[in-house]
């Protein structure tokens, strides 16, 4: 006789075995209506699972975290259902939910069109308006693989028989005559997916994501709760769309990329100037907090990398070349390098901690369809760094980067930072005592900082834990930047020790920490968070100087020079052409302060003052003006 424990602390007991649904429909009929899945101790389940034990139950209904998901599996259902019905013939391969939507592949010999789209979308219309219920289905592993077999859907097929062991049942679903291999759960039927859908494109993946198998064709789409959620989304990305960093890139002339090397930035005058800001920026924060600076070489010996345990775990990823009869790398991370600056010499207890910092220009090669922009690239350079210490000095080390990573992220505009504790993956090195020690160390270290952070099992690197911080812009898009990861492992690998306080020798703790992380993608996100119109700290150019006649050119070069010997980065527009066209280009090119001089300026001394925004300022002193912008860049003002 099971009781059921609610949410709200109630309890229920029943004489017999009882489902989700009865459970919802005991509670209330609006309950039974409003029921997509449930929850029992913990585990999402169908409706119609049934309860044969003592457990606490939660249904779930649209308002639940958990319902998107559900709506989005759902929705990758009845959209296979749907292709399977306009074209039959075409087989179904793998559709998972996905961050904001869910996708479907298909093998298919005819491109899917954008009217294929249309007529998709409005065929899984239909199939929501049959209400069909959705239930689950147990087969034998063999009597699934014949009827697959039998339908000609050999991609199903390989999935039972590689993924499914022998002797083991098949988990199906099934809407009215159509069918899938899926582990669920599902919605009690395809009506309550809603109308709030819609397939957004189409692409190519390869079957399981191996070049050497054949080529799918992928449809994308997305779900929501309602109307009013899909709509806001197909909001943001029209202004993702508009705020694209690319477009920004080449119509303020910042960068650009070509094929001639894929994945590698050709930095602009106007574009590196960000670049650099950003760089010296960081490498003063560097020194406040006791870091030193190194640079190391591009090019290193294969051994190096077997030894460090790269070689193994990304050997595909690495760049190499060939001299001498010897293999080399074309460095992918820094971290192995920073251990030979360490190894020269022997450092004692005292000597610890040491910070070794570099802006290192690394290499990896990322397939050539992930490639974008500035947010993946393969040539990229990381604000990386390593701290040796001993193990007292985890938690004050962890800390006091966690403090510099807040401080940073404010500066440029940032104020919600997500945390998540990356445990071991299942491929790694090193023992498991190490591992339970250095997990141990980092969630002390952010309890000790009083912050939220969410677990993430399995996700840690090859070689040890990680935090990972995240930052949310403008259009509510998580961006995963900063980490800090706790070493145990390599630094013994290649040979690194200090001498204790009790003389005996010891391995370092290495902590592999970076705020930005990639530069390049960071100013493509600060691109798209300010939608080009970067704070005047950061504007590649601050201040742009207008003439409105020849008479007041003389002048214009003065308050040029004037301002460019405060250190400000300006520029001068004296060309033969109408005020108004000029604060329109100035304007359009997101320069933060437009100076217009005339016969009156002149006069006075002053200078007219507009900012991008049309903002008028009126006229102001010369060293007014340099005194507020002073201010703007010294506070880094973020607008």
């Amino acid at each position: 006789m099971p009781v059921i424990t609610l949410p709200d602390g109630s309890r229920r007991s029943y004489e017999h075995p009882v489902s989700i649904h009865q459970i919802a429909t005991d509670i209330g009929p609006g309950l039974a209506r409003a029921a997509l899945a449930g929850k029992v101790d913990g585990k999402l389940v169908d409706t119609s699972y049934v309860v044969d034990k003592d457990a606490e139950v939660a249904i779930v209904t649209e308002r639940d975290e958990e319902a998107l998901e559900l709506l989005r599996h759902d929705a990758a259902h009845v959209m296979a259902q749907a292709v399977q019905e306009l074209y039959p013939g075409t087989q179904v391969t793998i559709g998972p939910t996905i961050e904001d939507g869910f996708y479907y592949d298909f093998a298919r010999e005819a491109p899917f069109t954008p009217d294929d789209l249309k007529k998709i979308e409005q065929r899984m219309h239909e199939i929501v308006k049959r209400d069909l219920p959705i239930q689950r289905e147990i087969w034998e592993r063999d009597e699934a693989i014949k009827i697959f077999d039998d339908l000609g859907e050999k991609y199903k097929v390989e999935i039972i028989r590689d993924i499914i062991p022998q002797g083991e049942e098949v988990s199906i679903y099934r809407q009215g005559d159509w069918f899938d291999v899926c582990r669920g759960p599902h919605l009690p039927s395809t009506g309550k997916l809603g109308k709030a859908f819609k397939l957004m494109k189409v692409a190519g993946a390869y079957w399981r994501g191996d070049s050497s198998k054949p080529m799918l064709q992928r449809i994308y789409g997305t779900a929501w709760r309602n109307k009013k959620e899909l709509k806001a989304y197909l909001h943001r990305l029209e202004e993702a769309e508009k705020r694209d960093h690319r477009k920004i890139g080449k119509a303020l002339d910042l960068f650009h990329t070509q094929e001639e090397a894929p994945g590698m930035v050709f930095w602009h005058d106007k574009g590196w100037r960000i670049y650099l800001t950003i760089e010296q920026y960081i490498r003063e924060k560097l020194r406040h907090n006791g870091y030193q600076e190194v640079h190391t070489p591009q090019v290193i010996d294969r051994s190096l990398w077997e030894k460090s345990g790269h070689w193994d775990k990304f050997g595909d990823m690495i760049f190499t070349t060939h001299s001498e009869n010897r293999d080399y790398a074309i460095k992918p991370m820094n971290c192995p390098a920073h251990i030979q600056i360490y190894n020269r010499g022997l450092k004692s207890y005292r000597d610890l901690p040491l910070r070794l910092a570099e802006f290192g220009s690394c290499h990896r090669n990322e397939p050539s369809g992930t490639l974008h922009g500035l947010m993946r690239v393969r040539n990229f350079v990381q604000d990386d760094a390593h701290i040796f210490c001993t193990e007292e000095q985890i938690l004050a080390e962890v800390s006091d980067f966690i403090d510099l990573l807040f401080e940073v992220y404010r500066d440029f505009g940032f104020d919600e930072v997500l945390v998540k504790l990356s445990t071991r993956p299942e491929q790694r090195v090193g023992a498991d005592e190490l591992w339970d020690k250095a997990e141990k160390a980092l969630e002390d270290a952010l309890r000790h900082k009083k912050l939220e952070w969410e677990l993430q099992p399995g996700e840690g690197a090859f070689y040890g834990p990680k935090i990972e911080f995240s930052l949310r812009d403008c259009l509510n898009r998580v961006w995963q930047l900063g980490t800090i990861q706790l070493d145990f492992s390599m630094p013994e690998r290649l040979g690194a020790h200090y001498i204790a306080e009790d003389n005996s020798k010891k391995v370092p703790v290495m902590l592999h920490r970076a705020v930005l992380g990639s530069l390049e993608r960071f100013i493509g996100i600060l691109i798209e968070h300010y939608a080009g119109a970067l704070p005047v700290w950061l504007a590649p150019t601050q201040v742009v100087v207008m003439n409105i006649t020849d008479r007041q050119a003389g002048y214009a070069e003065k308050v040029t020079e004037t301002l460019q010997e405060h250190g400000f980065r300006v520029e001068m527009d004296l060309r033969n052409e109408k005020i108004g066209f000029k604060i329109r280009e100035h304007t359009l090119a997101r320069v933060p302060f437009l100076l217009v001089v005339g016969d009156r300026e002149v006069e006075k001394g002053g200078v007219a003052v507009r900012t991008r925004s049309g903002e008028d300022l009126g006229s102001m002193e010369i060293e007014a003006f340099a005194k507020q912008l002073e201010e703007a860049v010294q506070t880094r003002a973020n607008s």
